[in-house]
Order: C-alpha cells, then sequence, then structure tokens
C-alpha cells in the first residue's frame, strides 16, 4: 500500500471507521470485503450500445461491496478506497489493453467532472483512481501514464435520473479536449493508444461522448475502461454479473 493509503487508512481506524462494504469496525475496507474484489473484467455493452462505442471493459457489476466503495469515495470522501478502486479499474483497464490495444503507450483518460462538483466534493476521485490504476499499470511492465485531456462545456445538467436517450442529449457535444494537455501528452508520447476511464458505465453516453471528444482532436480511443457497470451489462452467468 503506498504511503498516502497508509495514512488515509490510520486516519479511518483513528476515527472509528467502518469497512465501507460490511460496516464492520476498523479499517476503511476489511481484509474479506477486500479478497472478495473480483481479480479479472468482462467486456460490458451498454444496451442499447450507442453508435461507434468501442469495446467497454468493467471489473465488477454495480452493486453490493463495490457500489458502496465507489460510493464511499465520491460521496463520503473515504480516501483510503482509492487504492481498491485503482486496482478494480486497473484490472479494466488491463483487459481492454490485452483485447484492443496494440504494443505501445496507453494513456488512461478519465472522463471529466463537472467543475462545481470537484469543488463541491473537494477532490475529483475519477482522476484520482485512474492515475492510481496508471500506477498500476506500469508496475507489471505497460508505459502507462494518466492525462486530464477532457474539459466539460457549460449547460451539463446532473445525470442522475436521466434514461438512456436524456443523457445522451444531455452530454451531446458536452466535452472537449484541453489543448495544454494535449499539447503535454503530445510531447510525451508521440504516439499512444487512449483508453477512456469511468467509475461506472450505465448507458454508455459519457463514455461516447469522451471517445468522440478524444477522437475530433485525432487521438486513437482504443477501449472503455470501468470500476463497474450496471448489471445487466454483464451476461448472466458470467464472472462479475449474476
Amino acid at each position: 500500500m503506498r504511503t498516502a493509503g497508509v495514512l488515509d487508512a490510520a486516519a479511518d481506524l483513528l476515527l472509528g471507521g467502518r469497512c465501507a462494504g460490511c460496516e464492520r469496525p476498523g479499517r476503511v475496507l476489511c481484509e474479506p470485503c477486500r479478497a472478495g474484489l473480483p481479480d479479472h473484467a468482462r467486456p460490458a455493452w451498454p444496451t442499447p450500445t450507442p453508435a461507434g462505442l468501442v469495446e467497454p471493459w468493467a471489473a465488477a457489476a454495480y452493486d453490493g461491496v463495490v457500489r458502496s466503495l465507489v460510493l464511499g469515495l465520491k460521496e463520503r470522501r473515504l480516501l483510503g478506497l482509492r487504492g481498491p478502486l485503482a486496482g478494480l479499474l486497473a484490472t479494466a483497464a488491463t483487459g481492454a489493453v490485452a483485447a484492443q490495444v496494440p504494443v505501445g503507450p496507453v494513456v488512461l483518460v478519465p472522463v471529466p467532472s463537472r467543475p462545481a462538483t470537484v469543488r463541491a466534493r473537494g477532490h475529483d476521485p475519477t482522476y484520482a483512481v485512474t492515475a492510481g490504476a496508471a500506477a498500476r499499470l506500469r508496475a507489471v511492465g505497460v508505459d502507462a501514464v494518466a492525462a486530464r485531456l477532457l474539459r466539460t462545456r457549460p449547460g451539463v445538467v446532473d445525470q442522475a435520473g436521466l434514461d438512456a436517450t436524456a443523457r445522451a442529449a444531455n452530454l451531446g457535444g458536452s466535452m472537449a479536449c484541453a489543448d495544454a494537455g494535449l499539447r503535454r501528452l503530445r510531447r510525451r508520447r508521440t504516439h499512444a493508444s487512449v483508453v477512456v476511464c469511468d467509475d461506472v458505465l450505465t448507458t454508455g453516453a459519457t463514455a461516447r461522448e469522451a471517445q468522440r471528444a478524444l477522437e475530433a482532436v485525432g487521438l486513437h480511443v482504443a477501449a472503455i475502461a470501468a470500476v463497474a457497470a450496471t448489471r445487466r451489462r454483464f451476461p448472466a452467468g458470467s464472472p462479475g454479473g449474476s
């Protein structure tokens, strides 16, 4: 566990924390819940699938312990969950890279959160988890970096409660590549495959808009990777599904 993770875990313990998965007193994620996390990923196609979406991969279904971890980091600021979630995203990205990415550098690009949301939360969980996933890929020999290449344009509303059609309409044209980030990337990686990263895949509208914005500036988007996908995205009986 990295130093930040140790400090987060110690703070959670000293403050009387409980496991985000099962409410057991102690660590923010107890050993039984940690041991039960998935260790491989599967394709997780939305139904219906947005036209042109590259293959999406996810490590788990969005329920149970994994759902509690995602919400614990995003809504409760349980920073000790960054490590476990980064591990799950790295698992999804590994599956995506193995299936879709030619040998060479990989850039993990988090979907951007609205600035007001980041300010309200006091942190950017999607970027933090994506950066952690990139570090895990580098540890196993993959030339991977995380890059904040996308920004949101004004006018996007909260997605909660919107169906697939409404989400697509809300997000259409809502993202663009930040020029400074793109210049930095091109200095560091002349040729690279991009994997769009998110915490939860639902209808695929967010991922598709991120893919569109990246492709609009000439980047090759190879795949989507998510920590989790809503359960109906997984074939029945598959790992991570029912």
